[in-house]
């Protein structure tokens, strides 16, 4: 999809004024476009996934049946989305009252705050629910205790737990998955690759993601692109990825690369982290005499005035700012502005050319320096 409609220069910037952000998201992504579009900041959505409600509902009824036909010892919701489709789901079959029953018998185990609300809002009480979201706690106090010939109802969110459940097999537990959806690719993978485009050309400042399994679809986009390792050097460095927490963050954090999450995995958390990271990392102040210019992503702002910069001239002119008067060749300014790209330094020229345009009466900031290149005459 075409990026949101820049704020008006008019307004006084907000903290994401001038910085593209890309959404991965698919489920509750409008609500996380409009979050951040309130903060000023240019969306770029490109669902990595999409919720795939099973085709036939033959397998989760099948599960029910299972859970209601035997006590249950344990049940683990890993999903609020995941549980609350689950009881709503038996009740439309008429298994709402015993399968309400058949948990109420059991240990309830939730992961993360969200689980846990939708356990309580179905009548039920969790005993056990880790600090953080990740499936290791719940597996681990599970296997603190006596599985042999104990029934365990397993609830799994978007993709199958084979380990989990195995690892609860070896220990002699009969485990039930209750499968209630399933990740799959988007429909249209085309907004995703042109996200991964976007990425490899720092066209964006920051990415979030809600998921681990859309970070992984991301990045196996990118591979299937070719542009793996050209994704992963621009997440490094100039591409700040967002997760909502540590968990979400785990695929990014195995492949070495920086995360960050905010301490509540909420959307509003999430974006209020956007927010604060973002101009943080990014924002260059340059004083000119008694001037001052800001640039803040794709946004030039002299003296509170507005000047939207082209990706390109945007890129170039953050490269010179980071060490103003320091000259920085052609050779290296192409390596930034287009990485893996066939163009040559002529292209260079010609995008200086353009910035030096749109700087107006600041152009001759941007200096050449003969046989060298160009250096920022700023202190």
């Amino acid at each position: 999809m075409a990026p949101s409609a820049a704020p008006s220069p008019a307004a006084p910037p907000d903290p994401l004024t001038g910085f593209t952000v890309g959404v991965t998201a698919a489920r509750r992504r409008d609500e996380l476009v409009a979050l951040l579009a309130r903060r000023g900041a240019r969306v770029v959505e490109a669902p990595a996934l999409r919720i795939r409600p099973l085709e036939d509902d033959a397998a989760l009824r099948r599960a029910t049946e299972q859970c209601v036909s035997s006590p249950l010892d344990y049940v683990v919701a890993t999903t609020g989305v995941g549980w609350r489709g689950w009881m709503s789901a038996a009740d439309g079959w008429g298994y709402g009252a015993a399968l309400a029953a058949a948990c109420g018998g059991a240990q309830v185990l939730a992961r993360g705050p969200k689980a846990t609300g939708a356990v309580r809002a179905s009548g039920l009480r969790e005993t056990y629910a880790p600090a953080s979201e990740a499936v290791d706690e719940l597996l681990a106090w599970l296997l603190a205790r006596p599985l042999a010939g104990r029934r365990v109802a397993v609830q799994e969110h978007g993709l199958p737990l084979p380990a989990f459940a195995a690892a609860l097999r070896e220990r002699g537990a009969d485990v039930v998955p209750v499968p209630v959806y399933r990740w799959a690719p988007p429909k249209d993978p085309g907004p995703l690759q042109r996200l991964v485009e976007q990425t490899v050309r720092r066209e964006v400042h920051a990415l979030t993601f809600t998921s681990a399994p859309a970070i992984t679809a991301f990045l196996e986009a990118a591979a299937a692109e070719g542009r793996h390792p050209q994704v992963l050097a621009a997440l490094a460095d100039d591409v700040l990825p967002v997760c909502v927490g540590p968990v979400c963050a785990r695929p990014l954090l195995g492949a070495g690369l920086p995360a960050v999450w905010p301490e509540r995995g909420r959307l509003g958390a999430l974006v209020r982290t956007v927010a604060e990271e973002l101009p943080a990392r990014s924002r260059r102040e340059l004083h000119v005499g008694e001037r001052t210019l800001v640039l803040q992503g794709s946004l030039l702002l002299i003296d509170g005035e507005s000047h939207w910069l082209s990706p390109k001239g945007a890129t170039l002119l953050r490269a010179l700012a980071r060490r103003p008067g320091r000259v920085l060749s052609r050779a290296e300014l192409l390596r930034r502005a287009w990485p893996d790209s066939d163009a040559d330094e002529h292209a260079v020229e010609a995008a200086i050319g353009r910035l030096r345009t749109a700087l107006g009466p600041y152009g001759d900031l941007v200096r050449t320096v003969p046989k060298r290149g160009y250096r920022l005459a700023a202190p």
